[in-house]
């Protein structure tokens, strides 16, 4: 007997190449396996796997055993796997790709020009919105006036983080009339404090205790797991409080619990789940996904167990922020 077409059952298989930290590695990895793994169990069609990497060489040996394994959709997790996924799509245009927080545009030489490669989707998030909302509140949690913020590597989102989280302080002292620093970021320059990877814990804590011995109360590493060794110092210290990036950290790193005053977060999860089931459905273009404070694809988390300790009226000044932000009355570059 034929099953009717309406009715088939669609097969795919949908497989991670994930960037070094590991699958359980609190931020980005976690949230993206996850978002996977939720649609494997919530449809019976779809099998998902990923391979680790180590280091930037196993991008490329990672994405060939994907091809080789027949993979319906190949997701690379991060902007630095973007260049290996581009070259496998265009060697192999019947596989579906998909790329977390890259426009999975093609750059000419000189990063002037930019072409579409038409199997590939681009998963962005305009993070810079929710961490202006994060150095809005990090100013007005401080009681040094003084925030800092460094990056793992200067991936051009790594650095909408920082450079969003100070524009909110910049706003905060705009509107307060206060004079809060700015540590680890030169809006100016488009410069900053970084570590250099995504794996040195103990330049991170270094970092750290610098920016606390500068006076910073408040910490924003834009670092994915390297965000614990802030967080861990703030828990031994008592000296400063930690923003984490990419995940609630209070659900994903709850033994931080303690000391973190909010999260900047991205619909990680959310992005690679849509992209798996178009792909299921059938309907899968390259048009990017762009993750916004409108539709929930970036936001900041609640302060949760530090509630207490923020400005009373802190929640509300938040709130407000968004809406001008969503309206479009505060342009954040």
């Amino acid at each position: 007997m034929l099953v009717p077409a309406a009715t088939a059952a669609t097969k795919t298989k949908a497989c991670l190449a994930l960037d070094t930290g590991g699958v359980d590695d609190k931020s980005f990895n976690a949230a993206s396996w996850a978002g996977a793994t939720s649609i494997a169990k919530s449809n019976k069609n779809v099998t998902v796997s990923y391979l680790p990497a180590a280091s930037g060489a196993d991008y490329a040996p990672n994405i060939k055993k994907f091809v080789d394994q027949k993979c319906n959709v190949i997701i690379g997790v991060g902007f630095a796997i973007a260049g290996a996924i581009i070259t496998s799509a265009k060697a192999n245009p019947k596989i579906k790709y998909a790329i977390v927080d890259d426009s999975g545009l093609e750059p000419n030489a000189d990063y002037t020009a930019f072409t579409a490669i038409p199997n590939v989707k681009g998963l962005t998030f305009k993070t810079q919105e929710s961490s202006f909302l994060a150095g809005y509140a990090a100013a007005a949690f401080s009681t040094k006036g003084v925030v800092a913020t460094y990056g793992g590597a200067p991936y051009p989102t790594v650095t909408a983080f920082m450079d969003g989280f100070a524009q909110g302080v910049f706003y905060y002292n705009q509107v307060k009339k206060k004079g809060v620093r700015v540590l680890g970021w030169n809006r100016d320059t488009k410069n900053g404090e970084f570590v250099g990877d995504f794996a040195n814990t103990s330049k991170a804590l270094q970092i750290s205790k610098n920016f606390e011995q500068a006076g910073a109360d408040v910490i924003f590493p834009v670092a994915g797991g390297l965000g614990g060794a802030t967080a861990q110092n703030s828990m031994d210290g008592k000296k400063s409080v930690t923003i984490w990036v990419d995940t609630d950290g209070f659900v994903s790193a709850n033994k931080y619990r303690s000391v973190l005053l909010t999260s900047v977060m991205k619909g990680l999860g959310e992005s690679v789940s849509s992209v798996i089931a178009e792909v299921n459905a059938g309907k899968f273009t390259n048009k990017a996904y762009v993750g916004t404070l409108a539709n929930k694809g970036t936001r900041l988390a609640p302060f949760h167990d530090l509630a207490s300790a923020v400005p009373s009226t802190l929640a509300k000044e938040i709130a407000a922020v968004q809406a001008k932000i969503v309206s479009g009355a505060i342009k954040v570059e």
